[in-house]
């Protein structure tokens, strides 16, 4: 999740599998090869699985998978929700489980999941939610002394982005600073770290604001390990009724124990079901 700047363990089998490759773009910019000490950093595309449909209306800014729930939240204020739906086998369009909507002036960010709690994101407001997972209850909040843009969660520690080339680590029962990391690629930042991700092998995956990009992040050294080129899945999206002009890639979620993702975007009316390939 990132805010307009003008603008996870079972396994989900009842996913289709319909593979269509879709082929490998080098991107530019943030997700142009670089060599760093370790060699290049590999560039992947997007292996396509299966596509859903999605709520165009939904100005997505964190996108997470628990068990048998997948939890979305938007931004803009009066628009900002946080809500839980039933997986099945279309994301998203099984029946709505909860639904916390926030008042203004919130501005909701990136969410995820650690132990029974769902913590959300605001963007400028200052504050991280607490929910109960279940029924999206707040149940607490602390202070953000940074923007709120991306979280996810470890096995031991939230880590947080906010717009810099900055991951921040957070105790997950106090929301205390316990650390950071500079990301770098090619031994240079690499800021707008959006929408955070992490999954089951301990790794980190972000977006990268403005751009179609995704990179995997070891959180031990900053180091990027990878590089996703997501741009092919803007010629797959399917506009024709929607009310909104399709935004940025915003929405990584890993489909837990398999090596498949859920990809999505700010008023996009489809979530892919993809993998990263060479």
């Amino acid at each position: 999740m990132s805010g307009s700047r003008a603008g996870s363990a079972a396994v989900v089998s009842a996913l289709a599998v319909i593979t269509s490759v879709v082929t490998a773009c080098s991107p530019t910019g943030p997700g142009t090869p670089a060599a760093d000490d370790n060699g290049p950093v590999p560039t992947l595309s997007v292996e396509v699985v299966d596509v859903h449909p999605h709520d165009a209306d939904a100005f997505t800014q964190g996108l997470e998978i628990d068990g048998n729930r997948l939890y979305e939240s938007t931004g803009r204020v009066g628009e900002s929700w946080v809500r839980s739906t039933e997986l099945g086998s279309v994301p998203g369009s099984g029946p709505e489980i909860a639904r916390a909507d926030l008042a203004p002036p919130l501005f909701g960010e990136g969410i995820t999941v650690f132990g029974n709690s769902l913590w959300q994101l605001t963007w400028k407001n200052g504050v991280a939610i607490v929910r109960d997972k279940d029924t999206l209850v707040e149940r607490d909040t602390f202070p953000l002394t940074t923007q709120g843009w991306g979280i996810c969660a470890l096995e031991d520690r939230l880590v947080t982005s906010d717009g810099s080339s900055t991951l921040t680590f957070h105790d997950p029962d106090t929301f205390d600073a316990t650390g950071s990391v500079d990301v770098t690629r090619d031994g240079k930042p690499l800021s707008n770290l959006n929408e955070l991700e992490c999954t089951d092998d301990g790794m980190v995956y972000a977006n990268v604001w403005q751009t179609d990009t995704i990179v995997s992040i070891d959180p031990e050294d900053g180091q990027v390990t990878s590089v996703i080129d997501a741009s092919p899945l803007r010629a797959r999206l399917n506009t024709d009724g929607s009310t909104h002009t399709v935004d940025v890639l915003n929405g990584i979620a890993q489909i837990p124990g398999t090596d498949r993702f859920l990809l999505t975007g700010k008023y996009w009316p489809q979530i892919f079901d993809v993998r990263f390939v060479a």
